[in-house]
């Protein structure tokens, strides 16, 4: 089956494939249908199934190839991040139409946003934060929307969110096409929807046979101890095959520190958490899926918001707070119909919220396992090779001295005649009282005592050496310059 079988128009048909997407996935083909047919939709699959097509393609498509300027439609998302993917997405689709889509989040600032509001966007994915400022503002008018869309709603339960979305729901027309999307179905959300919706159809895109996990997805459970994480980590980024790779921690704190261990180990990684700002975050978001940066380390706030097809690994640094959580995470590997490994560290104050999870998710018999960096049936379990280690680089260099400053006897020309040209710096001077300079004759022969071992050559001699002693000075000779035939020499001064 294709999107044309789907009957969806031949220019959005062309925009994804020239984007490699071809054949749509079992929530598309079940939800696109009915859509367009104008049909109240709750959309029931897991995370990573390809649900913003499901709702973006049938929205587009009801404004027309030249809609009229001004917000018609309306998809409310929980977090920033999933505002900027759901955005991305739709103009992926409506790139050959004249149809304008603006993202309407926090974090940036209110002029580009309303500039793109008051150039006629027809298309609106924002937060319910800054929607309902920018409505308070008039900025902003939900009275023309045709279809309105909330997307992974239990997430808007969980931050608190739903009594937002009610106003939102309040502002539109009691006529306009409702879908909602989720990936779990609790009963607030239940409530919202028999509300605000009509006679919706409720679809599950899911096999009865294959549990609440994705099937292609590996879930791996370690009993680790919190000072050998860092390292169990550092081997399971060498394992064979590893892609783009998710670490989620439980705080801020954990995040920061983790990016800069991994970052010092000699990995390429960022980090998505509420102490960077919003452009700092984006910027992240955005090496992470161009490439640049391989490991990305997040909150669960950015959660939902991570959508890239070639995550290979998914590492829990701490369990999750309940199984919602846990899917969510898991849900950002195996995304597109690939395959992945998702990777939990249970601390042993954590086994009883492991367990919890456990049941939840019906893992079925599988217990955390004791694991350490050393332990053989890691590198067997993730594929990892034998002789890796924890650091792919010193991460630190270790400068050399700088060539003023000498080294010890004999290595940077300590007992060279001539005061040591080997440092590339000049001698210091020695007076006589025959006016000649240092090096020269004056029957001192050996000029060794002209460069002071351990000493930059601009000190003074006689300054000490490496053990804080003072070296032994070496007796002048004096000639008289006249008097007495034969210059006989004076006797060496006291």
């Amino acid at each position: 089956m294709t999107f044309t079988d789907l009957n969806i128009d031949q220019d959005m048909v062309d925009a994804l494939a020239a984007k490699g997407i071809i054949e749509p996935f079992p929530i598309q083909s079940q939800t696109i249908p009915l859509a367009l047919d104008g049909q109240d939709i709750i959309g029931q699959a897991k995370t990573g199934t390809g649900k913003t097509f499901g709702f973006g393609l049938p929205l587009i498509q009801a404004l027309g190839l030249h809609p009229e300027p001004g917000v018609q439609a309306l998809v409310v998302v929980p977090t920033r991040e999933l505002c900027v993917q759901v955005a991305e997405d739709l103009e992926i689709a409506a790139s050959n139409r004249d149809t304008k889509i603006v993202a309407i989040y926090g974090g940036k600032a209110y002029e580009g946003q309303v500039e793109q509001l008051k150039a006629g966007a027809q298309i609106v994915v924002g937060t319910p934060g800054r929607l309902l400022d920018l409505a308070g503002q008039r900025l902003l008018s939900l009275k023309n929307v045709k279809v309105m869309v909330l997307d992974e709603a239990d997430k808007m339960l969980d931050l608190g969110f739903l009594p937002d979305v009610e106003k939102l729901f309040a502002q539109t027309e009691p006529t306009r096409h409702t879908m909602l999307f989720s990936a779990t179905m609790p009963g607030p959300v239940v409530a919202l929807a028999r509300r605000f919706m009509n006679k919706p159809i409720h679809i599950r895109a899911t096999d009865p046979d294959e549990g609440l996990t994705q099937a292609n997805i590996k879930h791996v459970i370690y009993r680790a101890h919190s000072l050998d994480k860092d390292e169990v980590i550092a081997r399971i980024l060498q394992a064979e095959g590893r892609g783009k790779t998710v670490i989620f921690t439980r705080t801020k704190r954990a995040a920061a520190k983790l990016v800069e261990e991994l970052n010092d180990r000699g990995f390429n990684a960022a980090a998505v958490h509420g102490d960077l700002n919003q452009e700092q975050r984006e910027r992240a978001m955005a090496a992470f899926k161009a490439g640049k940066k391989d490991i990305l380390i997040a909150t669960d706030v950015a959660a939902r918001g991570i959508d890239v097809n070639d995550v290979t690994h998914v590492i829990n640094h701490t369990v999750p707070d309940d199984p919602d959580t846990y899917l969510h995470r898991a849900g950002r590997t195996g995304r597109a119909g690939k395959t992945g490994i998702a990777v939990t560290f249970v601390d042993w104050d954590d086994l009883h919220k492991w367990g919890l999870i456990h049941r939840g998710l019906q893992f079925g018999p599988q217990e955390p396992v004791e694991t350490y960096s050393s332990s053989p049936h890691l590198y067997r379990d993730l594929d990892i090779p034998h002789d890796v280690k924890g650091r792919l680089r010193a991460s630190t260099l270790v400068h050399e001295p700088r060539a003023r400053t000498a080294g010890s006897t004999g290595e940077r020309g300590g007992s060279n005649s001539g005061g040591g040209g080997a440092t590339g710096s000049r001698a210091p001077r020695q007076r006589t009282r025959g006016g000649t300079g240092s090096g020269s004759s004056g029957g001192s022969g050996s000029s060794g005592s002209a460069h002071v071992e351990g000493k930059p050559a601009h000190r003074e001699p006689g300054g000490g050496a490496h053990d804080g002693t003072a070296p032994t000075r070496r007796r002048r000779t004096r000639r008289r310059t006249g008097g007495s035939s034969g210059g006989a020499a004076t006797p060496p001064a006291a």
